[in-house]
């Protein structure tokens, strides 16, 4: 039981690599608040915790907004009393398009959601580890957070803001007790990729040194290491979890 009577939250916790983080959480004995936009979604996730034995409840939250995450933060303390860990995983992007053609409206949305999305989250959740005396933090990052690509110049740019904020705020609180780290998935079988491929998983195998897209569960996996006592020397670093693509 890594996270044994810990408590914690994990944006975008609907579906995808948030939903695995989560279930991954909770059954390594984890308190675990899920947050995101779709109520309903949240409450099945939620529910199949609670089926097995798991603690979790949900927060209606945008992670673009500011007052989300301070909202949210202080539901999780009103709660439990204490906010140990977060996993600040909500994000995506919409079609690929070269930059020329990207409205201001979709670019806003995009770098609201993927940077201040988690700039916010860092914030708000640093200052109730303060309290708290310590905690863990683990940000999305994406592959596209260490490298580029063509069509999507505002997520890449957002993902890479990502790595240099982790970097930043985990010097400024590693001798106070709060580790900050980030994950970097590679292609993985979420929502979001099966939309913007098409639904072919193996559309990108050729590239992929594995030959083969990621699974959910696997960075989950990842996600669990960092926020668990089982990294308590690692704070600052970005773990890619993406099949050798970053090699």
């Amino acid at each position: 039981m890594l996270m044994k009577d810990k408590v914690g939250l994990v944006t975008g916790a609907g579906s995808g690599m948030g939903r695995a983080a989560a279930l991954a959480l909770a059954a390594e004995g984890a308190t675990v608040v899920l947050a995101g936009r779709t109520e309903d979604k949240l409450a099945i996730v939620r529910d199949g915790i609670v089926g097995s034995g798991g603690k979790a409840e949900i927060k209606a939250m945008d992670a673009s907004r500011s007052e989300d995450h301070e909202a949210l933060v202080q539901f999780v303390e009103s709660r439990f009393g204490r906010l140990d860990f977060a996993f600040n995983n909500a994000g995506g992007h919409a079609d690929f398009k070269p930059i020329h053609h990207t409205s201001v409206e979709e670019s806003e949305w995009v770098i609201d959601l993927n940077f201040k999305g988690v700039y916010y989250g860092v914030k708000y959740q640093i200052e109730a580890m303060l309290r708290a005396g310590g905690g863990a933090i683990v940000n999305n990052a994406s592959i596209f957070g260490l490298r580029g690509i063509d069509g999507i110049a505002h997520y890449v740019a957002a993902k890479h803001a990502v790595v240099g904020l982790t970097k930043a705020v985990a010097k400024e609180y590693a001798a106070r007790s709060i580790r900050i780290n980030a994950v970097c998935p590679g292609a993985t079988q979420t929502p979001n990729y099966m939309r913007s491929t098409g639904g072919d998983v193996h559309l990108l195998d050729d590239m992929i040194p594995m030959r083969r897209i990621g699974q959910p569960e696997e960075v989950a996996e990842a996600v669990l290491y960092l926020l668990s006592d089982k990294s308590a020397y690692v704070t600052g670093t970005t773990l890619s979890v993406d099949g050798g693509m970053t090699t």
